[in-house]
């Protein structure tokens, strides 16, 4: 039986925290083995909004990929490929762009959530009203069955669902299938101070940083803020830094903290000096991993030549199947 497809990306926006990693990497490292699956580096999708200045895109791009395989993704059970190497995107792009109303776009909550949100760039362009059309055509691309998707963003996908839908009865042809979401749950992360995990807010933790540096992170994170005193007993429900422990810690190390901080057996600085020794352990192996693979300087580009070329093979063959049946 051939197994269902699965096509997700990453925009290649900065260094991957680990928040990045318990969000999408370590979802796609486990589909991998379930799904044809195609991850790609969506550094057209960059543009959207980093049109103005795009000098460091490539480069976040190679140090993206070096954490995905660093971290689990295979390149021999998956394709990963980067977006803008595959001009069929572009294509069907254009072509999908040609049949999508401007009401799908205007209604879709991420743009008018951005909008109102981002100050510092004007996204009041052709492009950014658009992506959503752009990535309908990176998933139906590859006539992908499945598409992992937290619930937030299952709006995203039906847009996707709709356009393909909508070729499909234009043209009287069944050259797209209807993606189905791949639900996945996502845990809440939160950031060194409290706020959602974010390179904008400078308060993550980076995926490529060495031990030392995340030690030092974690020393200086929020805990209970209610809980001025050693003395005072603390509440690991209110602090930061629970929120890593729920992760990183065994349940049975749980079990002995949550007492312990109650009754003020144990003070904040011991408890992160617990999560940074726990999570350093956990980070380790994959860290020494990535350091390995980025002595070789021309990895991450052979990489994506190889699998983008894959990717394009078969994108060419969904385009003529596109053509044939537009008749142009």
């Amino acid at each position: 039986m051939q197994k269902q497809r699965v096509v997700s990306g990453m925009r290649p926006t900065g260094r991957l925290h680990i928040g990045h990693y318990h969000g999408v990497l370590e979802n796609w490292i486990k589909i991998q083995e379930q799904f044809d699956c195609f991850f790609f580096v969506a550094d057209w999708h960059s543009l959207t909004t980093e049109y103005a200045e795009t000098s460091g895109i490539k480069g976040s791009a190679r140090e993206m990929v070096l954490d995905w395989v660093a971290f689990g993704l295979d390149p021999s059970k998956c394709v990963v490929f980067e977006q803008s190497q595959v001009v069929q995107h572009a294509e069907l792009n254009l072509i999908l762009g040609m049949i999508t109303p401007v009401s799908w776009l205007e209604r879709n909550p991420t743009y008018k959530e951005m909008l109102d949100n981002i100050e510092q760039r004007d996204l009041s362009t052709f492009g950014f009203l658009g992506y959503p059309v752009l990535m309908a055509a990176d998933i139906i691309l590859y006539k992908s069955t499945r598409v992992p998707v937290g619930h937030d963003q299952l709006p995203h996908l039906e847009i996707t669902r709709e356009i393909a839908r909508r070729f499909n009865h234009l043209y009287d042809c069944q050259v797209f299938p209807e993606p189905e979401a791949l639900l996945t749950e996502t845990p809440k992360l939160l950031g060194l101070d409290g706020r959602k995990m974010s390179k904008s807010y400078n308060n993550s933790i980076y995926l490529s940083e060495t031990a030392e540096e995340t030690a030092a992170k974690i020393k200086g994170m929020v805990t209970d803020t209610q809980r001025v005193r050693r003395a005072d007993p603390g509440d690991p429900e209110q602090c930061v830094a629970f929120n890593l422990h729920r992760i990183y810690l065994p349940q049975d190390k749980q079990d002995e903290i949550i007492p312990a901080c109650k009754n003020a057996e144990i003070g904040c600085v011991d408890c992160k000096k617990i999560l940074t020794q726990y999570l350093n352990e956990r980070l380790a192996p994959f860290r020494a991993r990535r350091e390995e693979i980025a002595q070789d300087a021309s990895f991450v580009d052979d990489l994506l030549a190889e699998s983008s070329r894959k990717a394009a093979q078969v994108a060419s063959q969904t385009m003529q199947e596109v053509r044939a049946a537009l008749r142009v």
